[in-house]
Order: structure tokens, then sequence, then C-alpha cells
């Protein structure tokens, strides 16, 4: 077991050069807006064929699963459902289960370096401290193989609550 290295950088989550990349998705699998609509247009076609090939019926809240990268610079995308507080998923447990399954899902596959963004903290309106707060420190907690997650932060705001949280 290793323990996991967190960086923080400020930047396009779709350029990051890793083994693979945390995808914030929603439940159906099929692409969307904000980290996910990113993640699937760089990737091009071939993440929402292996999304709809290997999860005809989506995942549940808080669940990871993967597919493969397509034209990203990772080998995997590892897609986690994210609880949407606007929907009433406040269970802070829901969202640290996503960082916790996602590493689940990367010691499946080998993967010893991660992108993640914050997850839940754009569109589902989880706030950026809380949500940073409940990353880094699902992260840090987590035995597994994956020696490195790089949080990934498209603004400033989410940098600082990232760093801060660090």
């Amino acid at each position: 077991m290793v323990t996991v290295r967190v960086e923080v950088v400020r930047g396009d989550i779709t350029t990051q050069q890793v083994d693979a990349v945390l995808n914030a998705a929603n439940g159906v699998m099929r692409g969307g807006g904000g980290v996910d609509g990113a993640i699937h247009r760089a990737g091009g076609p071939a993440v929402l064929r292996d999304c709809i090939e290997r999860y005809p019926d989506g995942l549940g809240t808080g669940e990871a699963g993967w597919t493969g990268a397509g034209e990203l610079p990772a080998r995997y995308v590892i897609h986690v459902v994210g609880p949407d507080r606007h929907a009433g998923e406040t269970d802070p447990g829901l969202l640290a289960s996503c960082y916790r399954n996602a590493l689940m899902v990367a010691d499946e596959l080998d993967v010893s370096t991660l992108a993640a963004p914050l997850v839940s903290a754009g569109v589902y309106g989880w706030p950026l401290d809380d949500a940073a707060r409940i990353a880094v420190g699902t992260v840090r907690s987590a035995d597994g193989a994956v020696e490195l997650v790089r949080f990934v932060a498209f603004g400033a705001d989410a940098e600082a609550a990232l760093h801060a949280a660090l």
C-alpha cells in the first residue's frame, strides 16, 4: 500500500498527463455539462460508446465505473456520480463514496496517477469549501496503489478551496 500524494493545479482536466481522469458524471452516463461534457468532448465518441456499452442503465449516486479514455492523454476515465444537493442529496458520505469508489476502481485498473475535479461542486450545488475538505480528506485517508491524486481546479475559487483543505 502507498500513501497517496495530493497536489492541486489550476487548469483543464482533459489535458492532464495521468493514468486516469476522474469524471463527475451524471447518473445516465451519456455526457452532460461541466467536467462531464468537457471529458466527453475531448475524449471523443469512444468514451460515450464505452459508457453505453458498459453502463446501459447508468450508475447510482456515489458509485464509480470506468471506460477507455478515447482521445484523452489518459488511459482511462473513472466516472463517478456525485450527489446533487439541489435534489436533496445532502449526505457528505455520498460525496466521500465517490472518491473512495473511484480509488477502488483505480486500484483494479493498476492506476498510479489520477486527475480529479471537485465532484458535485458545480451545478450539483455542493459548497466549494465543504467539497474540497471531503475530497482531500477522503483521498488522504485511502490505502491502495494510487500514488498521486492531482486535483485540477477550473477556477480560482476551487483552487483556493483545495489549497485550504490541504
